[in-house]
């Protein structure tokens, strides 16, 4: 291991570019970024459809692979781990937190916050027990035997955020993660992302609402698959 961790990053990107081949054309998604990500720090990142944005994301949630460049997550380097080992790393480290919640429409919440906890091996007592814990920090105890279509949105967006806390990741990757809530429901959301910063969780949140960029700490704007300019602070590479 690196000694990223020791220093207090969660993620670093070296040079990143991504390129998508659509026939014979080439589509530069992102192009050269290096940035890091401060253990504990709560980013936003905006910039025009096109922008890159979600590109980013992608790539920092270990979805996809730069085409050149370094990704470093939690003092590793997965850029080139292949599909086995990058998908466990994004088991171990990472939270994901949808705009389209994307729970399991015939699972209980019981059932979608134990999801990950399946995958890692748990036993069935220690992982009922953990998603009960999780349903009571979230409000939600007295639901885990609903489905989701039995919940409003945001209480569906609850559950989401449990779930994305299950395997108590590193970081916390959220993709407008008000987009389908009403206003007053959102404000409550955010405030749940603002209590797990306090507490510590580093958070990447893409949003095209500049009101809701401004909840983070720092504000990443992209433009052309570059980084246009950063508000807060910001750890150079």
């Amino acid at each position: 291991m690196s000694s990223l961790s020791s220093n207090g990053i969660a993620a670093q990107l070296e040079d990143v570019h991504k390129d998508y081949h659509m026939g014979s054309q080439v589509v530069k998604a992102l192009a050269g970024i290096t940035i890091s990500f401060q253990t504990g720090s709560f980013w936003a990142i905006l910039g025009p459809s096109g922008s890159g944005k979600s590109t980013l994301l992608n790539l920092l949630g270990c979805l996809d692979r730069p085409s050149k460049g370094r990704y470093l997550l939690s003092g590793h380097d997965v850029s080139t781990l292949d599909d086995d080992r990058l998908s466990d790393m994004r088991l171990r480290h990472l939270g994901f937190i949808f705009q389209s919640f994307n729970l399991l429409p015939q699972s209980t919440v019981e059932e979608n916050i134990q999801l990950p906890l399946y995958y890692l091996g748990w036993n069935a007592a220690e992982s009922a027990e953990r998603a009960r814990d999780l349903a009571r920090k979230v409000g939600l105890e007295e639901r885990l035997r609903h489905r989701p279509m039995e919940l409003s949105g945001g209480q569906q967006q609850r559950v989401a955020i449990a779930r994305a806390l299950a395997n108590n990741p590193s970081i916390l990757l959220a993709d407008e993660p008000t987009g389908n809530l009403d206003s007053a429901t959102g404000k409550e959301i955010m405030g749940m992302l603002i209590d797990l910063n306090r507490q510590g969780k580093t958070i990447i949140m893409v949003t095209h609402e500049r009101t809701l960029a401004e909840y983070a700490s720092h504000r990443l704007y992209m433009k052309d698959g570059m980084i246009e300019r950063i508000e807060g602070g910001a750890l150079s590479c």
